[in-house]
């Protein structure tokens, strides 16, 4: 771990801590050690990423409760051996997905998301990992994601230009394109394809 990230770590905690506690907390003057507390780390991650304390604090701190962390859904999707990206905005490319909605499930919520990104209606089969973000991906986040991959089934639908995507596309293995490395990366998309190509695949996790 760099020492950019053992900052970005120190941070999360002190977030982390000072959110449970405005929570929590009974005592007005020990919620109001705890907005600075919450103030200062928010300071930090914005000192140390050069983005907007407004921003990072409208990212980091508009949670209430105890803090857990975000859903990102992705869905792997086959056809003749080769999988579905969807090419996003800045002309790199993901698997469909993205944050999961409050008022529905994790499944229900990738499956909205192919409609959305791909056109395509979809089932999701089989859960292919539960992946600590932080752990696959850079950069690292000032806020804890977990990922889900499922393999899912195409049953109808075709691609429509939208406002988070511009075309999709089916790659072999070997003829990946630039990817959004922060969503997915190569090493993912290899899981995707072991799976699919597995009798007895169980699910990876961390």
């Amino acid at each position: 771990m760099d020492h950019n990230e053992k900052w970005l770590q120190w941070a999360v905690k002190l977030q982390s801590i000072a959110q449970a506690g405005l929570f929590y907390g009974k005592d007005e003057f020990d919620k109001e050690r705890y907005e600075q507390i919450r103030n200062i780390a928010a300071e930090m991650i914005s000192y140390k990423s050069e983005i907007s304390e407004d921003k990072v604090k409208d990212l980091f701190c508009s949670e209430t409760g105890y803090q857990t962390p975000k859903i990102d859904t992705r869905a792997a999707i086959f056809e003749n051996g080769k999988i579905l990206l969807v090419k996003e905005k800045d002309g790199r490319w993901s698997l469909p997905g993205g944050w999961a909605d409050v008022d529905i499930s994790a499944t229900e919520n990738v499956i909205k998301e192919v409609r959305e990104e791909a056109g395509l209606t979809v089932t999701a089969d089989m859960v292919i990992a539960v992946q600590d973000r932080e752990k696959h991906n850079r950069p690292v986040y000032a806020y804890k994601v977990c990922k889900i991959f499922y393999l899912c089934s195409v049953t109808g639908g075709t691609f429509e230009a939208n406002i988070e995507t511009t075309e999709s596309q089916y790659f072999g293995i070997s003829e990946l394109p630039e990817l959004a490395e922060e969503k997915n990366n190569r090493e993912q998309i290899e899981m995707c394809f072991e799976a699919y190509h597995s009798e007895n695949w169980k699910t990876m996790f961390d």
